[in-house]
């Protein structure tokens, strides 16, 4: 059985002909090949690594399964789509609400375990039915709704939690780190996060050095003095061990809130997949619904040992898109770096040190980018907006999830924010999609970018036209 673990040496194994790319079953020299590995973590390093931080999990766990994450994903592709599997920053907000609520760690793991049981299923109805039923449930002004308002539920995260532990901090890495993202080209723009985050490690170390403690919140909500960044862990720290493991605590209302962003998955794989295949001149349809599964099957393996739930990480098609390297023996070095990171507390320690006016001034891009890929999938749907059946379940939903509106229905159960603002999203659309006159709904079909089009596009082409393309 093909695994997808043999490649062929492309060229001389030193650098692409002008214009050729390293497809995905070749590869360079191992030596470059394990320096391209290298650069995949860091790529991924920024969001990979403040996300596990944000929903209060363990950095060297989520890092060491991101590797094993990895791994199960290109043996479930088997080796055809290039990708890293790092943490989801779709499931910090989730996070916040459920320890706001009184979660625990388990129980944030717990909840997001069913929720890659959910992805999987989907995967396998892909694998059965096609690509349709993913527009069928979740055309593109549902699913743009539904990832905005998870982006903007995040917004109090930061205005309440991260900024006021020093603003001035916060406010210096929200201005470096958003001229890195514009000013900065190639590799160097796709690891902004990462530089804002060492630009804040350096300017909080400075400010301690300069001006000494500072008098404000700190990371657990009291007003005291306090170093900007506190390194103690770091000497206790080992330099090899093994993370914390901790089984996942299941709770229905945790569940529910967790559930929607099924949804944000699913339009992230399929994008994913579907931006691969264009880069690489591959028809890959039939890969959509096994990566679907694989990455429900890696965060179901992650949250059961403690760790945070996995996805596509387009930091890494970044990578790809400068490099044109795509082959899959680059991210099994990347897997085995990951792995090698895992074991070594010292590391994690460095990255749980993160000051929190650093992750005030990283989260307020960070999140903001999360909610306005909502209305990069309505652009790139062509949503209209003037459309009523389009406008009124988007605006409900959306100011519901922010706001963090509640609707009560007993005593024990109640639904709120992104659970609710999802439900009426996508209960609304459709209801109303149900009743509407014709006239609104004769518009062209709202086609799912990198989802519903491929079961045209594999319709309407042939062989040798799809293996062309």
């Amino acid at each position: 059985m093909d695994l997808g673990v043999r490649w062929k040496l492309h060229g001389d194994g030193r650098n692409p002909a002008p214009g050729a790319v390293v497809r995905p079953d070749e590869r360079l020299s191992w030596p470059r090949t394990v320096g391209l590995g290298a650069q995949h973590v860091v790529a991924m390093f920024g969001a990979s690594f403040v996300a596990p931080v944000l929903m209060g999990l363990d950095p060297n766990l989520a890092i060491m399964m991101s590797g094993v994450a990895t791994v199960i994903f290109l043996l479930a592709t088997r080796g055809r789509v290039p990708s890293y599997l790092g943490c989801s920053l779709s499931f910090v907000g989730v996070a916040a609400i459920i320890r706001a609520q009184g979660g625990t760690s388990a129980t944030v793991t717990g909840a997001v375990f069913v929720v890659g049981v959910v992805l999987f299923l989907v995967g396998l109805a892909v694998q059965r039915f096609g690509a349709r039923i993913i527009h069928a449930a979740m055309p593109p002004v549902v699913t743009g709704a539904v990832v905005m308002l998870i982006g903007f539920n995040l917004a109090p995260v930061t205005a309440s939690t991260y900024w006021p532990q020093d603003q001035w901090t916060a406010l210096l890495v929200m201005l470096f780190t958003g001229l890195s993202v514009v000013c900065l080209r190639g590799f160097w723009s796709r690891v902004a996060i990462f530089l804002g985050l060492v630009f804040g490690y350096m300017l909080s170390w400075a400010c301690d050095r300069i001006f000494g403690k500072i008098h404000s919140v700190d990371a657990g909500g009291k007003v005291t003095d306090h170093w900007r960044l506190d390194l103690s862990g770091v000497g206790r720290a080992d330099w090899i061990g093994l993370p914390h493991f901790h089984g996942p605590s299941f709770q229905w209302s945790a569940i529910l809130v967790a559930l929607p962003v099924v949804i944000a998955l699913v339009a992230e794989n399929a994008g994913h997949v579907k931006a691969v295949g264009e880069m690489t001149g591959d028809s890959l349809d039939d890969r959509l619904g096994t990566a679907i599964s694989a990455d429900g099957a890696a965060s179901m393996l992650s949250t059961a040992v403690g760790g945070p739930p996995n996805t596509t990480y387009s930091e890494n098609i970044g990578v790809m898109a400068a490099t044109r390297v795509y082959s899959t023996a680059a991210y099994w070095a990347a897997a085995g770096f990951a792995l090698l990171f895992g074991v070594c507390p010292k590391f994690g320690a460095v990255v749980a040190a993160i000051p929190g006016g650093v992750l005030g001034g990283i989260t307020v891009i960070l999140y903001g980018m999360i909610g306005l890929l909502g209305a990069q999938i309505w652009l790139h749907g062509r949503v209209d907006l003037r459309n009523p059946l389009n406008l009124v379940p988007a605006a409900a939903g959306i100011i519901i999830g922010v706001g963090g509106v509640t609707l009560k229905f007993t005593d024990s159960f109640s639904l709120s924010g992104i659970a609710l603002g999802t439900l009426v999203v996508i209960t609304g659309y459709h209801a109303l999609r149900a009743m509407a006159p014709a006239h609104l709904k004769t518009e062209r079909p709202l086609l799912d970018s990198g989802t519903s089009s491929y079961d045209e596009d594999s319709a309407s082409e042939g062989p040798d036209q799809r293996a062309g393309s």
